[in-house]
């Protein structure tokens, strides 16, 4: 499965490792643009100089990471296309040009199902689709979360629960899952 990542899902740190370790793990194939890159870094750079250097820091090791992830702009391509918010045209481009099945978006108002459906695209949003992923393939997300929430417990100092880090990350569907599973 080919999917692309809007940006509202690659700039809060928790959904973007969750995102990115089950397209690690084998479950889908991550695209993104040039212009979804910048989107995130100038939300970074929002926070101040320290989340300026980190989202930078970021972008670079998603780069390396997916050196094939990354689409050219398709600007023939967005003039014929049409979303109820013209700056997120440039996303449909690219899920279109890189044949993508879906695009991974939390802003479903802008995303309308019935629009993406007419050039063969679905909307799906992170927590459905990752919990839909953990039913179909638990041995591949579950290490992922566990991954998350151990570096969350020691970046933070906190001690974070499963089910409490994954709705603050606004995925209360799979870390309720994952803690009915896991008995806590």
């Amino acid at each position: 499965m080919k999917i692309v990542i809007d940006t509202c899902v690659l700039f809060p740190t928790v959904m973007r490792e969750m995102v990115l370790g089950v397209a690690r793990a084998g479950v889908f194939t991550p695209f993104w643009s040039e212009r979804i890159l910048e989107e995130w870094r100038r939300a970074a750079a929002r926070l101040g100089p320290e989340g300026a250097a980190q989202g930078e820091a970021e972008i670079a090791l998603l780069r390396a990471a997916w050196p094939m992830a990354l689409r050219p702009a398709a600007p023939g391509l967005e003039s014929r296309l049409y979303l109820p918010d013209a700056a997120d045209i440039h996303v449909l481009a690219v899920a279109v040009d890189a044949s993508a099945d879906a695009i991974m978006t939390v802003n479903a108002k802008d995303f309308p199902r019935n629009l993406l459906a007419e050039e063969g695209v679905a909307r799906v949003d992170p927590d459905t689709f990752l919990f839909q992923a953990w039913q179909a393939n638990p041995d591949r997300v579950a290490p992922v979360a566990q991954s998350v929430l151990d570096t969350a417990r020691r970046l933070s100092g906190e001690d974070w629960q499963m089910r409490a880090l994954l709705k603050k990350a606004r995925l209360p569907r799979l870390g309720r899952a994952l803690a009915d599973h896991d008995g806590g």
